[in-house]
Order: structure tokens, then sequence, then C-alpha cells
């Protein structure tokens, strides 16, 4: 009897050494399997947040570039304008060249104002040539606009630094025309910017459609 119920015992330990090592097993495979996922997972989170920033840092490189490149197109226009401002400062030295172009200037402004009496700005230095140019400018404003005009400069003469031109005022001093080069060339440059644009840095990549 005592050998049976020790053979008994024997098989009854030996039976839950076998279950619980297959209930180990069994545990043990879960866990593993839970932490390779969790590790599978934390792996491609890290593979998503790399791509990612390489992908800002690309936009990042590229819009800065972009920008560096507008920059220097801007700073060429910039210094063509430039460029052309001292040229037409250059050119009112020249009395013979720049009095043709100031008569015209003041013969505009005129067809803009149509008044009888106006009063024009010029820089001092221009005074001269400015009363030369009035007369004939007067002269030609009268045959086309039929009535006649007396032009007078003003004494708050345009600032030395300015490159030339003139500012016509009314009778009142209420209405101006600005045909000073600096405001003609701005003026020149707006209408003139898409076209150089295009001649020095060709059609534009971000355009699809053109005039």
């Amino acid at each position: 009897m005592k050998a049976f119920i020790e053979k008994e015992a024997q098989e009854k330990a030996k039976e839950i050494r076998v279950k619980a090592d297959e209930e180990y097993e069994i545990e043990k495979s879960s866990i593993v399997r839970s932490e390779t996922a969790a590790i599978d997972a934390a792996h491609e989170q890290k593979l998503k947040k790399a791509a990612l920033a390489q992908q800002i840092t690309k936009s990042t490189i590229g819009n800065k570039t972009r920008l560096r490149i507008l920059s220097e197109k801007e700073k060429v226009l910039e210094d063509i304008f430039s460029d052309a401002e001292e040229a037409l400062k250059a050119l009112t030295a020249k009395e013979a060249e720049y009095k043709p172009i100031l008569e015209g200037l003041i013969e505009e402004g005129l067809y803009a104002l149509m008044e009888d009496t106006v009063t024009i700005r010029v820089r001092k230095s221009d005074t001269k040539v400015a009363e030369s140019a009035a007369e004939t400018a007067a002269k030609n404003f009268a045959e086309k606009a039929n009535f006649s005009v007396d032009i007078s400069i003003a004494e708050d003469a345009l600032d030395s630094n300015s490159a030339g031109g003139v500012v016509l005022r009314n009778k009142s001093g209420k209405i101006e025309v600005d045909n000073t080069l600096e405001a003609r060339l701005k003026l020149l440059s707006e209408q003139a910017l898409p076209g150089v644009r295009l001649e020095l840095f060709g059609p534009s990549e971000s355009r699809k459609f053109f005039d």
C-alpha cells in the first residue's frame, strides 16, 4: 500500500512538473513574442521618425537654397537699375543731351495738369537749363493745347542728390506731377522688370502660364 501511494505521488509530481514546464514554455514564448513585437514597433517608429527628419531637413535645405537664389537674382536686378540711375545722373551733366529730356518731361507734365499757371521744381544746378527747357515746352504745349501756360521755377529746389528731372505743381499747389528721373526710372523698372528678369534668368520654373 505504501509503495502504491509513493508511486502515485511520484507520478502526480511528475505530472505537475511536466505541466509546469509546459506552462513555463508557453509563457516564455508569449513574453518573447510580446517583447519582439514591441522591439519591432519601436524600430519601425524610429525608422519613421528618421525618414520624417530627413524629409524635413531636405525641405529646409531646398527652401533656403531657393531663397538664396531669389535674393541673388533680386540683387542683380537692383544693381542694373542702380547703374541706370547713375548713368542718368551722368547724362544730366551734358546739357545738350539733358535739355531735350527735360523739355519732354515738362511738356508731359503740362498735359497732365492742363492749367495756365504752373510751377516747376528742379535741382538748383539745373535752373538755367530748366528755364530754357520750360520756354520750349510751353511753346510746344500752347500749339497743341490751344492755350498758353505761364511756367515759373519754384524756390524750393529738388535735393542736390536727386538724379534730376522735374516736379510740376498747379497754381494752388494741391496737384503735383512727379517727373523726376528717379520717378520715371521706378515706373520704367516696374514695367520692364518681367522682361528683364526673363532675359537674364529665363522662364520661371514655377510659372505655368505666359502672356
